[in-house]
C-alpha cells in the first residue's frame, strides 16, 4: 500500500500569499527606484551648470575617442588583479596558519606574522605602492624586480595579504573546538585536522568577506598608476591632461564599475545563501 504526500489547502494558501507579497514588494521597490532615479536625473540636468558639466565629464565624442586606449589599458588592471589575487590568498593562508598553530617553536614566526599584519593593515595602500615601487629599485639589490607592474603587484599583495590573513584567521578561530577534537579523535594529526576538517569550514564561512576584499582590490589596481604603470586610470589621465576634459576619467570609472558589480552581486548572493542555511530556510 503506497501513500502519497499532498500539500494541504492551508499550505497552498500560505504559499500563494507569500508569492503575492513578494510580487508586491518587488513592484514597490522597482517603482520607487525608478521615481528616485528619474527625479535625481531631472534635478541634475535642470541645474544651471549642467551644460558645462556635460561638456566636461560626459562628452560623447571624447568618450568614443578615448575608449579603445582605455579598454586596452584596463587589461593591465585585470591582469594585476588576477595575479595579485592568487598571491594574496597564498600569503594570507600562510600568515593565518602561522598565527593559529599552537607551537612554541613557531613563536618567532608568530611575532613576524603579527608585526606584518599590524604594519601593513595600518599603512595606506597608496603609500605601500609608492614605497615598494620607488624604494625597491633604489636599493639596487641583485635579482629584485624593476618592472613597475610587478612592483605594484607585490605592493598590492603585501597590503591586501594582511587584511585577508586576518579574515582567514577569524574564520579558523570561529570553528568550534569540538571540530578539532573530532579530528584528533579520528587519529588525524594536528596538520591534517587543520587541512581536512577546520580549513574547509573556515573558508566557507569567510568567503563573502574575502570576496568583498577582492572587490576593493579590483578598484585599487588603479593605484599602480602612481608608479608609472600604464593602466586604465593613467591612460584616462593622459587624455584628460592633453585635452583638459574629464570624460576619459568617467570612461575609466565605467570599466571599473562593470568589473566590480558582478563580483559584488555574487558576494551578496553567497551571503544570502549562508544566512538562509544558518536559519534553516534552505
Amino acid at each position: 500500500m503506497s501513500t502519497s504526500w499532498e500539500v494541504s489547502a492551508r499550505q497552498l494558501e500560505r504559499l500563494a500569499y507569500r508569492r503575492r507579497q513578494d510580487r508586491r514588494r518587488t513592484s514597490i521597490a522597482l517603482v520607487s527606484t525608478v521615481v528616485v532615479l528619474v527625479g535625481a536625473w531631472l534635478l541634475v540636468t535642470s541645474s544651471p551648470g549642467w551644460d558645462r558639466v556635460q561638456e566636461t565629464y560626459f562628452d560623447w565624442d571624447d568618450a568614443v575617442a578615448s575608449l579603445p586606449a582605455i579598454a586596452q589599458a584596463f587589461v593591465t588592471n585585470i591582469k594585476a588583479f588576477l595575479i595579485a589575487e592568487v598571491l594574496i590568498l597564498a600569503l594570507a593562508m600562510l600568515v593565518a596558519v602561522v598565527r593559529v598553530v599552537p607551537s612554541a617553536w613557531m613563536a618567532p614566526l608568530k611575532v613576524v606574522a603579527t608585526v606584518y599584519t599590524d604594519v601593513f593593515r595600518g599603512t595606506p595602500t597608496l603609500l605601500i605602492v609608492l614605497l615598494i615601487g620607488f624604494g625597491v629599485p633604489t636599493l639596487g639589490l641583485q635579482g629584485t624586480p624593476t618592472d613597475p607592474f610587478w612592483l605594484g603587484v607585490i605592493a598590492l599583495t603585501l597590503s591586501y595579504g594582511a587584511y585577508v590573513a586576518e579574515v582567514i584567521r577569524a574564520g579558523i578561530l570561529s570553528v568550534h573546538p569540538s571540530q578539532w577534537a573530532s579530528g584528533r579523535a579520528l587519529g588525524l594529526s594536528y596538520a591534517k585536522t587543520l587541512r581536512y576538517v577546520v580549513l574547509p569550514q573556515a573558508l566557507r564561512r569567510v568567503t563573502p568577506p574575502l570576496l568583498n576584499d577582492f572587490v576593493s582590490l579590483q578598484k585599487d589596481t588603479a593605484l599602480l598608476s602612481a608608479i608609472g604603470v600604464l593602466e586604465a586610470l593613467r591612460q584616462a589621465n593622459i587624455y584628460s591632461s592633453r585635452d583638459f576634459v574629464f570624460t576619459p576619467m568617467v570612461v575609466a570609472a565605467v570599466f571599473f564599475i562593470a568589473a566590480t558589480i558582478p563580483l559584488a552581486r555574487f558576494t551578496d548572493w553567497l551571503s544570502l545563501r549562508a544566512a538562509r542555511r544558518q536559519s534553516g530556510a534552505a
